[in-house]
């Protein structure tokens, strides 16, 4: 409070002397024409007789009335309402108080027009480290999640269990506004589920990353740009959604903007229910143990999962951005989640011997969870000169994420063959995890000539993971829970990242590039604090593995990005050759890391290894665009090589439960070398006004060679993944979207996966010039997204078939006021995320 005090009153006087030097009074009354209705928050702006700095600015009340204090002098008035035309007073003299009297705007219906359109019109643009979409008004994800909109921008492909990969690879850094972010779950993509699809505005498919970027993930990056609305005025929107299975969802995007400040707010509620489905056959074989047989307890065992999801989420972000003068600003911001998951899990397992059932039993998991996690950011921009691409930025953000979770397993006989089978066991699981991140970070751009730019900085990311983990088991002989404490465990991780960089770029004629060096200090530390001994250990999870370890890696990750334009001097952002190359890391996350194993089934379980190291990989990218009026073409071949990079392997433990299961285990590796190669198109075409076509085709083989515990699992497979998309505007304006994504067959090592379809259909109509949408949409209309997969080793053959969300129905309503989609900031000032790009385009 003693720091916010001092504060307060500086602003607070700066406010009040910039009042006190204003005496002149500008009011008025603003109105439709035609039918005099006081049009609310219509805006007024005061700019200088040049029209290039406003002055002031101010919006009418619910009668239509405004007043305004300003300092004599002559200016230009300009009273503009969204969907109307602007009235304009060129070169007013005010040394007096001034009524205009009743300001009188007409509708606008050509702009009307305009305005849909530019809104969505789906748009790609080509950057020197780049690919920005403006997905527009996607109306299959109206009601949906920020992982379904992603699921639409192409290059990139979420899974059914809300993986998300990048042209087939799963190792994708997620960015929020060009930073790591609460909003994404400290890296579990899965939060992105819970956050409204609205809140987006575009998306940057980053594959070759400049040295701006941190080199974390192999595949590249991706950067969700969320809407930050920047008209002058009260300006925002409310939108309602309905849906089945259970979804009820509230959100509401509030902004308030003046020439010195600019109050932004975004506030959801979300409840539903998201059900799920998992069928395994596991048929085992014999085992050749010091030269002996041993035949499995059972020769095969068939589970079937069903799991009730219910999720309760809220979501709050505010903050305000505050211009200290015309050359510099200051954005504080608050966001806040909230989340409380119920689940109810029934797995029912059947157990053959020579095709007959001999036992079945029950197998009830519930499991509660609260997710309480808040993110503080603070960002200065100062502009040096009249020239606003001359800046330092600085930014601070403090993450704090902390999960609590309890889960009650226990398991009954259905039936059994044996006489006097011993019970099971009940297990009680207490998980407490507690993420703390810091982000310190400096960017400094100079201006080098009209076409070249130097730039540096430096980042530091520190992140510390506790994972608190308790076991209670029953006593089966006096039914009472005594800890596990072979099992029991404190796993204590940290990911310090330090990291400088610097880079240049320049234009000649119709070549750019942009050259850059990043060098990044890593240190991987982690302490498992476990009864187990180190002989223990190794019996226990087959493998030594480091309990106390501190891992530093220190290199160098060059980046080239190269454009030249093909086009006519007058044309020369239609057609152009892109190249990248740049070097990334991948670092295992804690999850990865951590060795004890998941519970929630006896039999197949997921392990960490904390053996594992970061995977390095160098990346080349060449791409082709071709834009003509109504039809946009882009086109490119990549290649990737990684070393020491993970793969998940399914393998046998040697270990078996209570009533003799053998237990098979899922762990992630460092396997050697990776290669990839692949090649993309995407065509976006728009014929009439009435229809807009989108499509693209992503096709790549990966080759691996590495072995692991003996067994060799090495694999060379192709594979694909394509996506359809098309709106047409039927009569009465309605709207209609269909999208479709065919991900195809997969195989590696281990396992055959195949092809998944997805369809989605959408109608919207527009109402009360354009400021309510009436939205309803069918994601995964044919129920199909499933994936089936067969794994094949030695000891085992599994076929699965799991459903992570069935088809989803949802109705939405969406009221937006004061609110022009394709406005822009009128004063030339942004917010800290804008400029960040080398305006060199192709």
């Amino acid at each position: 409070m003693k720091i916010y005090l001092p504060l307060f009153l500086i602003l607070l006087f700066n406010f009040s002397l910039s009042f006190a030097q204003k005496d002149i009074k500008i009011e008025g009354k603003v109105v439709e024409e035609g039918t005099n209705i006081p049009l609310e928050y219509a805006t007024i702006t005061i700019k200088n007789t040049s029209g290039d700095k406003v002055i002031t600015g101010g919006i009418t009340d619910t009668d239509g009335n405004f007043k305004l204090n300003i300092e004599p002098g002559t200016y230009n008035i300009y009273v503009e309402y969204i969907s109307y035309k602007p009235k304009e007073y060129l070169n007013k003299k005010l040394d007096k108080s001034i009524n205009l009297g009743t300001v009188s705007l007409a509708l606008d219906i050509a702009s009307l027009d305009e305005v849909t359109v530019v809104a969505e019109k789906t748009t790609v643009e080509v950057k020197l480290d780049k690919k920005v979409y403006n997905i527009g008004q996607d109306l299959t994800t109206a009601g949906g999640t920020v992982s379904d909109a992603l699921n639409n921008v192409p290059s990139v492909s979420v899974d059914i269990e809300g993986g998300i990969s990048l042209r087939g690879n799963e190792n994708v850094r997620i960015l929020i506004n060009g930073r790591p972010s609460a909003l994404a779950g400290f890296g579990d993509t899965n939060v992105l589920s819970q956050l409204p699809a609205e809140a987006i505005e575009r998306v940057e498919v980053i594959t070759s990353p400049s040295a701006r970027y941190d080199a974390e993930g192999t595949a590249g990056i991706l950067n969700i740009i969320l809407r930050q609305k920047e008209t002058l005025g009260f300006n925002g929107s409310f939108n309602f959604t309905i849906g089945n299975p259970d979804n009820i969802g509230l959100n509401s995007s509030i902004n308030y903007r003046t020439e010195k400040f600019n109050i932004f707010t975004n506030l959801s509620w979300r409840y539903f229910d998201a059900p799920r489905t998992s069928f395994t056959d596991v048929t085992y074989f014999d085992r050749l143990v010091d030269g002996e047989t041993i035949e499995p307890e059972f020769r095969r065992i068939i589970e079937d999962q069903d799991v009730e999801r219910l999720n309760r989420n809220y979501n709050a972000n505010i903050g305000m951005e505050y211009f200290i003068d015309e050359s510099s600003s200051i954005t504080g911001g608050l966001f806040y989640r909230l989340g409380s998951d119920a689940d109810l899990s029934l797995n029912s397992s059947e157990r053959f011997n020579d095709g007959t059932v001999v036992e079945e039993t029950l197998r009830r998991e519930k499991e509660t969870e609260q997710d309480n996690s808040y993110q503080i950011t603070l960002n200065y921009v100062k502009r040096f000169g009249e020239d606003s691409d001359h800046r330092l930025t600085a930014d601070f953000q403090y993450e704090n994420d902390s999960e609590d979770g309890f889960t009650n397993l226990n398991e009954d006989y259905i039936t059994t063959d044996q006489t006097d089978p011993e019970p099971f066991q009940q297990e009680q699981e207490f998980t407490e995890e507690v993420q703390k991140e810091y982000l310190l970070q400096a960017d400094y751009v100079l201006p080098i000539g009209e076409d070249s730019r130097f730039e540096a900085g430096y980042r530091g990311n520190f992140e510390n993971e506790i994972t608190d983990y308790r076991l209670e088991q029953e006593n089966i002989l006096t039914g009472n829970l005594v800890v596990n404490d072979t099992i029991t465990n404190i796993f204590d991780y940290d990911e310090n990242v330090n990291a400088v960089y610097t880079q240049y770029g320049s234009k000649f004629g119709k070549f750019s590039f942009l050259l850059g060096l990043r060098l990044e200090h890593t240190q991987l530390k982690g302490k498992i604090d476990s009864r187990l001994t180190d002989d223990e250990l190794v019996e226990a999870f087959g493998f030594p593995i480091q309990t106390d370890f501190d891992n530093n890696y220190l290199g160098l990750f060059p980046t080239v990005n190269i454009i030249y334009n093909l086009g006519d001097d007058d044309r020369d952002s239609e057609e152009s050759i892109t190249f990248g190359y740049n070097r990334r890391i991948n670092r295992p996350r804690g999850w990865f890391i951590n060795p004890f194993p998941t519970r929630s089934s006896r039999t197949n379980v997921f392990q960490g290894n904390p053996n594992l190291q970061p995977a390095f990989a160098s990346a080349f990218d060449i791409g082709y665009l071709k834009r003509w009026d109504d039809f946009t073409l882009t086109t490119s071949v990549y290649y990737q090589y990684e070393t020491d990079s993970f793969e998940r392997v399914q393998e046998n433990t040697g270990q078996q439960t209570t009533d003799g299961i053998d237990i098979i285990r899922t762990i992630p590796i460092n396997l050697s070398n990776n290669a990839r190669t692949g090649a993309e198109l995407g065509i976006l075409y728009n014929p009439a006004k009435w229809l807009r076509l989108n499509s693209s085709f992503n096709f790549f083989q990966f080759e691996t060679e590495g072995e692991f515990n003996g067994v060799d699992y090495s694999a060379k497979n192709t594979s694909w993944f394509a996506r359809f998309s098309s709106k047409v505007i039927l009569p009465w304006k309605i709207d209609w979207q269909t999208n479709a994504n065919y991900r195809g067959a997969l195989q590696d090592a281990q396992s055959d996966t195949q092809g998944i379809l997805s369809i989605d259909l959408a109608l919207s109509k527009e109402l009360f010039n354009n400021s309510l949408t009436l939205s309803l949409n069918v994601r995964d209309l044919l129920n199909s997204r499933r994936r089936k997969s067969v794994t094949t080793t030695d000891f085992f053959n599994r076929f699965r078939d799991s459903q992570w969300r069935q088809r989803q129905i949802n109705f939405s309503v969406i009221y937006r006021f004061n609110q022009q989609l394709n406005k822009r900031d009128r004063s030339g000032r942004g917010n800290g995320n804008n400029g960040d790009d080398f305006d060199f385009e192709g």
